[in-house]
């Protein structure tokens, strides 16, 4: 079967060697052909008069609805699915955390240091970890039931004071985020909002929710309960998985609905159960962000946590190796071609959150009250698939595959951490011209932006060879560690002085902050530079790209980086073109509004150029 490429030639090696398997590699080839029409977002079926799709000869639906309109009501309605994704994962978190401190699930919080931290941010004040655990979680939620008429209030404790007087004066402060989501699906229906400028506005409103909560706070929430990031080096790629444990794979974005499995698994009384049927004990095979999440605080989870082996389309090759016993998934990336392998090699699905049921898969709901229950529900489906299928399979690990020493558990905290308790030495050598300027390439995996992964990887190259740091988070990150980028190695690939930096420190020139919800910590960082230089965020030498972006959710963290007034390019237009009035708004407007711009941009060497040329200019206003 014909496949396309990818910047990991070791994981084309290994899907070659599996002809008989179908994999998202082989669908995408038969799905060359796109439809015009979606590709530029001019295709409205919102009622029974269509679907309608506009061209020269019909410039209007049968409703008299124009390409300005239908364009930005898609646009809108996608950004409200993502930001409705994210919002949902950090009310799990917050629900999640309330139940620790109220003493269900039998888990004690990891970081009383990140607690303290939201408590003084919220104003909180209490002695008792737990009531301080239970009043912080309180807080988040309380915001994000709030209506939608009023404004939620940890934005302004949380955000950047200028961008938050920014957002004040463009009236796009959210009110309370679910309801946002809700009245961004009633505006976008049939026959109600035809204002294009009006509907990208409320886009950047979304975007704002999306980023404070659903990226930063769930971040720092995660942090209290399974313990805060550390740097370290740990293995990535194929050669995590050790056949001579119980594996069970992960995908999701929810990591503290695993947090009582973590524990759980390196029990006595649990590995001695897997130790009687030959296996040396449990691992959890690190697959999509959730993996990231978990190997991102690998230093808290050495016993169990084998490693993190690939992003979003790596996961049916990772199956195919025939040593995951079981799936556990408990939220999106887990994508539908993992069932018709899963039942080629006898695999298991557990489902533990119904908005990501598989076919399939069984669904439990998890609760923390049930925690203790669930995991050992999972523990027994494990020890099963592992007695009965070993023998029915061939595993094939290619151990060549992937690296020993990636430099992973880089965050807001620990990077200032690493570099003296505070940012001056960056904010000097940024002066100094050695660091030219900072680019977060982010976001999702594709196999359309010249390959899996193939976009994101050169275009990081062509980034460090120009003295620019890269720091990454999403799925991106689960490509640029598999071919070696966040590997010390990297930095004879950088320019002359970034690459003594990167000798002189020991670390690469590729930065790894994790999961796509660490997009949140990018923005934490890009506050705190921000703040030493005196500076807004639109000032900072500071570019982001999602060259490969997926899915809706990628698009709610493009308008939360356009809300920060970040340049932000993509490799893959997200369906604008075909309204003059939203092309010219994200491209060029924006950046008279809130500072941001949208650099659609499919050649590798040109996006580098612009993103360049702006951190260039950027340098020269700020007189370095």
């Amino acid at each position: 079967m014909s496949m396309c490429t990818s910047a990991d030639c070791k994981l084309c090696e290994f899907l070659s060697s599996k002809q008989e398997l179908e994999t998202s590699f082989n669908r995408v080839e038969s799905q060359k052909a796109k439809c015009k029409f979606g590709k530029e977002g001019v295709c409205c079926k919102l009622c029974s008069n269509g679907p309608c799709k506009i061209t020269p000869k019909s410039p209007k639906g049968v409703c008299g609805a124009d390409a300005d309109t239908i364009v930005s009501r898609n646009f809108l309605r996608a950004i409200a699915a993502g930001s409705a994704c994210y919002l949902h994962v950090v009310e799990t978190t917050a629900r999640n955390l309330k139940d620790i401190g109220e003493g269900k699930g039998n888990l004690k919080i990891k970081s009383p240091e990140t607690l303290d931290k939201l408590a003084e941010i919220f104003d909180v004040v209490e002695e008792d970890i737990n009531t301080k655990a239970i009043k912080v979680a309180d807080e988040v939620l309380k915001d994000l039931y709030k209506p939608r008429f009023e404004k939620m209030e940890l934005v302004k404790k949380l955000a950047y004071a200028p961008r938050y007087n920014k957002w004040r004066e463009l009236n796009i402060l959210p009110g309370g985020a679910k309801s946002e989501v809700f009245d961004a699906l009633v505006k976008t229906s049939t026959n109600l909002n035809s204002d294009p400028v009006d509907m990208l506005l409320n886009a950047l409103q979304l975007g704002i929710a999306t980023g404070i909560y659903g990226l930063v706070l769930t971040n720092l929430l995660n942090d209290v309960m399974l313990g805060a990031p550390k740097i370290r080096q740990a293995k990535v790629g194929f050669r995590v998985i050790n056949e001579d444990y119980i594996n069970i794979m992960i995908t999701g974005h929810q990591h503290s609905d695993i947090a009582h499995l973590q524990d759980k698994l390196i029990d006595e009384n649990v590995t001695k159960k897997a130790v009687e049927l030959g296996a040396k004990g449990f691992k959890l095979v690190g697959c999509t962000c959730v993996g990231q999440d978990l190997q991102l605080r690998g230093e808290h989870y050495t016993e169990v946590f084998s490693g993190h082996a690939g992003n979003n389309y790596t996961s049916e090759a990772v199956l195919a190796t025939g040593a995951i016993d079981l799936i556990v998934s408990e939220f999106n990336c887990t994508i539908p071609g993992l069932e018709p392998i899963a039942e080629k090699f006898n695999v298991k699905i557990i489902c533990i959150d119904d908005v990501a049921k598989k076919k399939n898969a069984e669904y439990i709901n998890f609760s923390m009250q049930n925690a203790e229950e669930i995991s050992e529900k999972i523990i027994f489906e494990a020890l099963k698939s592992y007695k009965s299928r070993r023998s029915t399979v061939i595993i094939d690990i290619p151990k060549d595959h992937g690296h020993d020493d990636v430099v992973t558990g880089v965050s807001e905290g620990s990077l200032k951490e690493f570099l003296g308790g505070n940012w001056n030495g960056l904010i000097d050598l940024i002066a100094k011209g050695k660091i030219k300027g900072i680019a977060g390439v982010v976001g999702c995996s594709n196999l359309t932006a010249k390959g899996h992964d193939v976009f994101t990887v050169e275009l990081t190259k062509e980034l460090i060879k120009r003295d620019i740091l890269v720091l990454s988070a999403g799925c991106s990150s689960g490509g640029l560690e598999n071919v070696g980028l966040m590997s010390p190695g990297a930095a004879d690939l950088a320019g002359d002085n970034l690459k003594d930096i990167c000798k002189t420190l020991g670390i690469p020139p590729v930065l790894n902050f994790g999961p796509c919800l660490a997009i949140g910590r990018l923005e934490m960082v890009a506050t705190e530079l921000a703040e030493n230089l005196g500076v807004d965020i639109p000032e900072l030498p500071l570019v982001l790209s999602a060259p490969q972006w997926l899915e809706e959710q990628a698009l709610a963290d493009a308008a939360f980086g356009l809300s920060l007034g970040l340049p932000l390019h993509v490799a893959i237009s997200p369906f604008i073109d075909g309204s003059e009035v939203v092309t010219k708004v994200l491209k060029e407007d924006l950046v008279n509004i809130t500072g941001g711009k949208l650099i659609v941009e499919e050649d590798v060497l040109k996006a580098a150029d612009e993103l360049e040329k702006i951190i260039e200019n950027r340098r020269l206003a700020l007189n370095i």
